[in-house]
């Protein structure tokens, strides 16, 4: 009798610890796959190539399931972020600024070398006579997203900036959603202006994807701050004590890692650096000037 109550008593216990077991991993897997996002600039392709890339090596880094979610527009991205369903965005300047608004207590952790001074390329077509931003008025003109830093924000406090108001000065504008699709419809004449990021074009140009017969540069923008990555503020308490801290460091050595390397250089830089919020205050101005965000 003995015996038998000794291992009823075992198996009782082991019992407990196999539920013990359970729960642990149950709760390990509550916090489910920490998501990554990007706003849809470009190529859908090549935004999930970069990402789903990244995406694997953050994953080894922080030995925690990393995944990645596209967007279907900017605003899509902004709204995911702040309902905690994306926690790191790859965001332009000013969804990064909508998305903080929106979710305080919000990090700043990286951006590209490139980032500190972007700039944007206003081009036309080739039989377009104009030699200055100026002689655009009366023209037919593409921007990018309207949420857009360097296809519609930036390029629009420019604009502003030498007496043109798009609205009153083109005869035709337009949001075109990507800074690619701006250049396609340049290119292809359906309208006569378009400005797109500096990056951007200078990738088709390196990849012989213009026709200068078709489409020309006209002018390039002053620098401003622009793309970074943010992770949500509940990163820690999702995941555990100091995964935001670890994430940081992971995005900051990507670029002198043997597997994250070729992912780093499809954001078009070799690396990622610190940055800070500060730096994109002089876009929250100009977006709360142009109505982009609340007081």
């Amino acid at each position: 009798m003995m015996d038998f109550h000794l291992r009823v008593i075992a198996g009782l216990a082991a019992l407990a610890l196999i539920t013990i077991g359970c729960t642990g991993d149950r709760g390990a897997d509550a916090s489910g796959p920490l998501v990554i996002g990007g706003i849809p600039d470009q190529d859908l392709e090549l935004l999930e190539e970069r990402f789903d890339g990244l995406a694997e090596y953050l994953a080894d880094e922080l030995d925690v399931e990393v995944m990645y979610q596209p967007s279907v527009d900017y605003a899509a991205i902004v709204t995911a972020f702040a309902n905690g369903d994306i926690h790191l965005g790859w965001f332009g300047a000013l969804t990064g600024v909508q998305a903080a608004a929106e979710t305080p207590g919000a990090n700043v952790l990286a951006q590209r070398p490139l980032d500190a001074n972007f700039v944007s390329t206003f081009i036309v077509g080739g039989d377009v006579e104009a030699e200055t931003i100026e002689d655009l008025v009366g023209h037919t003109f593409t921007f990018g997203s309207e949420s857009s830093t360097s296809s519609h924000v930036m390029p629009r406090f420019f604009l502003q900036e030498a007496g043109i108001d798009p609205e009153d000065d083109f005869s035709q504008i337009t949001y075109s959603g990507a800074h690619d699709i701006v250049l396609q419809l340049v290119e292809a004449g359906s309208f006569d202006a378009g400005v797109l990021s500096t990056e951007v074009w200078e990738r088709a140009v390196r990849e012989d994807e213009v026709d200068f017969d078709r489409v020309r540069e006209l002018w390039t923008t002053p620098p401003y701050a622009n793309y970074h990555w943010l992770s949500h503020p509940d990163l820690d308490d999702r995941f555990g004590d100091g995964v935001t801290q670890r994430l940081q460091e992971a995005l900051l050595a990507a670029g002198d890692d043997e597997q994250a390397r070729d992912y780093v250089l499809m954001f078009e830089d070799d690396r990622f650096i610190e940055a800070s919020a500060e730096e994109l205050e002089p876009l929250e101005e100009i977006a709360r000037e142009l109505g982009l965000i609340g007081e």
